[in-house]
């Protein structure tokens, strides 16, 4: 136990650390209890807030030199630059309040590493930085690390077009509802996007990198693999449901949470406990935000998916010969405008960069007469990651929770809610771009035909209230009613297939998750029914047919089927194909690894014109392809593991891997570890090395109102301090799929506590 006094603390207070990392802050008041919140931030993950908030505001360069300028100068593109007044509004009437304080606690936590107090993280060290301190605005203002869509699948899709069609490019990104027509395409560079992608990517630290020279700058501008910068958000989603105390065997309601992230160290997640009078919450949230967007407040559990609404669109705009600035628009023209920024920049002169918007956003790329903006909620109010949140966590009723909701711009989710009642409920919420005559799915011209006509919001959404299933849930699955007149209200089309929403569904309605346990095996369940349905179209008689003919489509560490699968799906069966449709490398590229839903139905019989490109068309040429591509891969892993498929395992070959930004020495893997990219238990992997790149990270599984049996689990662990104990302790029991108590209650966690430390108000 220690005691720490600090400036700006109100009352006494203290921080209180379980056994499993999880800090429960006890305040006096609320101001109090956020400003703690930031404090243990700064405490526990100083190194991940401070790059983050550096990234977002573009202020890379000043620690690290000119390999960074450039993408400071992108990500200011994006930050938020609109009135105030109206951004606090919209998470609630405390928000400011709650910002502050929270920012203020950040600043202290800084104050006590240069004092010495609390160390200061490794990483600092390393480059022979500092931690800066934040204001309340940089909590709000960064957009950047929101997941958003689809600006970059337009793009995608605009390049397809150019080579091929609309249904090829199906291989590529599967739509739904199918559309017989998309909107004409614009051919756009294959770089028009590259200032984008270098504004939402991590980031990254090669010696080439740092030690680039001023006069090389410009030339750390684009993302490529080589740069290990590419960004991934196009797999990232989640599951979550809530159950009725019906179909309990307790009760009680079931609140189930598990978002899919890139995985890293330290996790982007991280567990909080927040408790002073009017006050108790617990659950996940961002370490760089003030309060939970996935949890309970001791009335109600709460959490979200990605609701796969597109909140983008890439307009694009003829130029001016003799003017790059202006712009065609309507029957005349407009002049883009112009914010001059100055960029802070190691071991040189401060540089100048411009920064140019049209009406409709941000301009990322201008040459030759044709110039491209972004539009998106980001320029908007209302829009900053999760902060609606600050009004949700704090609901207690159905009604008040969906009332809160309203005003939740992004990033575009599906809420799920329980409550001691027994009312469950789902909510779709989002600031929804309304477009008129157009799907929003390629680039279109910014000339003025296709403009939004303001926004859908959660009101404008479909939401369900205690069904008659005794469910709600979500799983990133298209989940508009089938009413929904896509045509007229388009919402979104790139939504995922992978058959989680399904299986999820199926087990709830079967009793397979009326406790605790039984949702904890849900979360790890490895079934993958799109495995099953292209395994069903093998006809059956050679040692590799019939290995995968006996499987039951469980993606478990132990299972040999699984390995063969995957193998022949990822190097064998999808390149194969993708070779017949697009011989071109070009269009195969892009249409790389290929959509795994898109595939089936075509192996199905279904899409006869990509069946004919690809040589197709009878079941006689499907087979003939299934069978060879299978061979191979047989032969494949007989020669890689052993020529004894019995011996075989999944997990010797998909692992675990969560990666540090700055050094190999804070890495925490290769773990063996189940799941697919088609399971609940989501383990997305590379096919270069089929290390897990996206999964979950934080799992909750809440018993609402018997809140002590509730559980979690965050990987690699709490602290973002390497070398820390709880940096990467439940790395072992997350790869096995095992859980730790959620505990709240007073005596539950005084009984596992760890660490206290005692926080008192400097003596003014």
């Amino acid at each position: 136990m220690n005691t720490i006094s600090l400036s700006g603390l109100r009352a006494p207070a203290s921080i209180s650390i379980d056994t499993w990392g999880l800090a429960h802050i006890r305040a006096q008041n609320t101001p109090d209890a956020f400003f703690v919140q930031g404090l243990n931030a700064a405490r526990d993950r100083l190194w991940q807030i401070d790059l983050w908030r550096k990234r977002g505001l573009g202020l890379l360069a000043a620690d690290f030199g000119p390999g960074y300028l450039m993408q400071d100068r992108a990500a200011r593109l994006f930050l938020y630059r609109g009135e105030m007044a109206p951004e606090w509004a919209a998470y609630g009437d405390d928000a400011k309040e709650i910002c502050t304080a929270f920012a203020a606690g950040i600043n202290a936590g800084v104050d006590l590493t240069r004092t010495g107090v609390w160390p200061l993280p490794p990483e600092f060290a390393h480059f022979s930085t500092a931690p800066a301190e934040w204001a309340p605005e940089d909590v709000v203002r960064i957009r950047t690390h929101c997941l958003a869509r689809n600006a970059l699948s337009e793009h995608a899709r605009a390049q397809v077009h150019a080579l091929a069609d609309a249904e090829v490019d199906l291989l590529r990104q599967s739509l739904t509802p199918p559309l017989s027509t998309t909107d004409p395409s614009v051919p756009l560079p294959p770089d028009a996007l590259a200032v984008y992608e270098l504004a939402t990517a991590p980031v990254t630290f090669s010696p080439e990198r740092l030690n680039a020279p001023l006069k090389d700058a410009s030339l750390w501008s684009t993302i490529d693999a080589a740069k290990q910068v590419c960004r991934t958000a196009a797999m990232e989603g989640s599951n979550n449901w809530a159950i009725a105390p019906t179909q309990t065997t307790t009760g009680r309601a079931i609140m189930a949470s598990d978002p899919h992230r890139a995985h890293a160290a330290p996790s982007l997640r991280y567990m909080i406990h927040l408790s002073a009078p009017g006050l108790d919450l617990i659950g996940a949230g961002e370490p760089s935000s003030p309060g939970i967007m996935a949890g309970h407040n001791g009335t109600a559990a709460f959490s979200l998916t990605i609701f796969c609404a597109d909140q983008e669109d890439v307009m694009v705009y003829e130029t001016a010969a003799d003017d790059p600035l202006h712009y065609r628009y309507g029957d005349g023209a407009e002049t883009m405008s112009e914010i001059t920024e100055t960029f802070a920049v190691k071991d040189h002169p401060d540089q100048s960069l411009p920064l140019h918007f049209t009406r409709h956003g941000p301009v990322i790329y201008n040459q030759d007469t044709t110039a491209l903006a972004i539009r998106t909620v980001f320029t908007d109010p209302g829009t900053s990651p999760y902060m609606a949140s600050l009004k949700s966590m704090r609901a207690t009723t159905m009604p008040d929770f969906r009332a809160a909701l309203t005003t939740w711009g992004a990033p575009s989710v599906n809420m799920v809610y329980a409550d001691t009642a027994g009312d469950i409920c789902w909510q779709s919420a989002a600031y929804v771009p309304k477009r008129t005559g157009w799907h929003g799915l390629v680039p279109v011209s910014g000339a003025g035909g296709y403009e939004w006509d303001g926004y859908l919001t959660a009101t404008d959404l479909p939401a369900l209230e205690n069904p008659d299933t005794g469910f709600v849930h979500s799983a990133n699955n298209m989940n508009l009613p089938a009413s929904w007149d896509h045509d007229a209200i388009p919402v979104g089309f790139e939504w995922f297939e992978d058959g989680r929403a399904n299986r999820i569904a199926h087990v709830i309605a079967q009793g397979g998750a009326g406790d605790i346990a039984a949702n904890c095996r849900l979360q790890n369940d490895t079934h993958s029914a799109l495995a099953l349905d292209l395994v069903a179209l093998l006809p059956g008689g050679t040692p590799a047919q019939e290995l995968l003919r006996g499987w039951d489509g469980m993606a478990d560490t132990a299972s040999a089927p699984t390995l063969l699968y995957e193998i022949w799906l990822t190097e064998h069966l999808r390149p194969a194909l993708l070779s017949r449709v697009a011989p071109d490398a070009k269009l195969r590229r892009l249409l790389a690894p290929g959509s795994v839903p898109t595939l089936v139905r075509l192996m199905q019989g279904q899409h006869p014109n990509l069946a004919e490109l690809a040589g197709l068309e009878t079941e006689k040429a499907r087979n003939a392809l299934l069978t060879e591509t299978l061979q191979a891969a047989f032969d494949d892993a007989c020669a890689r593991f052993d020529v004894d498929p019995g011996s075989w395992r999944w997990g010797d070959l998909h692992k675990g891997w969560f990666g540090h930004a700055v050094s190999p020495d804070y890495h925490v893997g290769p773990i063996e570890t189940g799941g697919s990219g088609t399971t609940v238990m989501m383990g997305y992997y590379e096919g270069a090395d089929y290390r897990v790149r996206i999964g979950a990270s934080v799992r909750m599984v809440v018993d609402v109102g018997a809140w002590d049996n509730s559980v979690w689990i965050n990987v690699p662990g709490q602290s973002g301090v390497p070398g820390h104990p709880h940096y990467d302790d439940l790395m072992p029991l997350w790869a096995c799929g095992d859980y730790v108590p959620m505990l709240y209650s007073t005596q539950a966690v005084d009984a596992e506590t760890e660490t206290v430390i005692n926080l008192i108000p400097a003596a003014v």
